[in-house]
């Protein structure tokens, strides 16, 4: 059997509570993480308990990462409670609207660029002084395959943001020992929902084309005709965390059945 990759590593899972969060929490757990689980919704709660009761370390914290005070307070108390962070996944983001970009009014589009590119944005400026200090750590940004995509422009430019952060701040603090990285998913079959992303109901035959469509070009593009599997979207992001990954910095892999977004 192999070792354990994360035994008495501290990581840092965002948007915990559901989905592809909560698989990698899970995961890295069964491999020895100690975890902060941030999220804004109290399900996260219930996440960090499940977790303990099976024996593993894990912390629930409630945060809003859309903003700075949210993002500084939640990487705080972790650092608090563990005395580190080794590793920060930033998985916070998620589409809210899907309609051609001439359809999106000025608030929408702030709300997406709100939602998908500033928590990534915030957790690594809160994150990289304490490793910076500790000489060493490791972020994973969650990025999309949606930076080529349709009906969803204002979220592809936010995780279009997120690859260039990955890059820029991989070569800024490779001196300091601390790699960044990140996964760019496809599309990801997971359980439903407990949290809506805000996404309103189609009120008409034309909204439910335009959501339709943004579906059915994910498949088309992806060279294996399918969505994915949230181990499928774990795994990769669990490696790039792991020591087996120490020569891969400033790389945004693509984990999308072939399309490279």
């Amino acid at each position: 059997m192999s070792t354990p990759r994360f035994t008495e590593k501290v990581m840092v899972v965002t948007g915990a509570a559901q989905g592809i969060g909560r698989r990698v929490a899970e995961r890295a757990a069964a491999e020895g993480a100690r975890l902060a689980l941030v999220d804004r919704a109290d399900v996260v709660h219930e996440v960090a308990a499940a977790l303990n009761e099976q024996g593993h370390e894990a912390v629930a914290l409630q945060a809003d990462l859309e903003t700075w005070e949210g993002a500084e307070g939640a990487l705080r108390q972790a650092r608090e409670r563990f005395g580190r962070i080794d590793v920060l996944i930033n998985n916070v983001g998620g589409a809210i609207n899907f309609k051609p970009f001439v359809e999106f009014s000025e608030a929408e589009i702030a709300a997406e660029i709100t939602r998908s590119l500033m928590p990534t944005l915030w957790c690594c400026r809160a994150a990289l002084p304490s490793m910076v200090e500790q000489g060493g750590g490791v972020i994973v940004n969650v990025s999309s395959a949606a930076t080529r995509g349709i009906h969803r422009i204002p979220y592809s430019a936010a995780k279009g943001g997120i690859n260039a952060m990955t890059a820029s701040l991989a070569f800024e603090y490779a001196d300091a020992g601390i790699r960044v990285v990140a996964t760019a998913p496809g599309g990801t079959e997971a359980p439903p929902r407990r949290i809506s992303r805000g996404t309103p109901e189609a009120r008409s035959e034309q909204e439910r084309a335009w959501f339709q469509a943004h579906i059915d070009q994910t498949k088309a593009s992806c060279f294996m005709g399918r969505y994915g599997t949230l181990d499928e979207q774990a795994g990769p992001i669990l490696f790039l965390a792991s020591d087996d990954a120490a020569y891969i910095t400033g790389s945004v892999v693509p984990v999308a059945g072939g399309d490279t977004g």
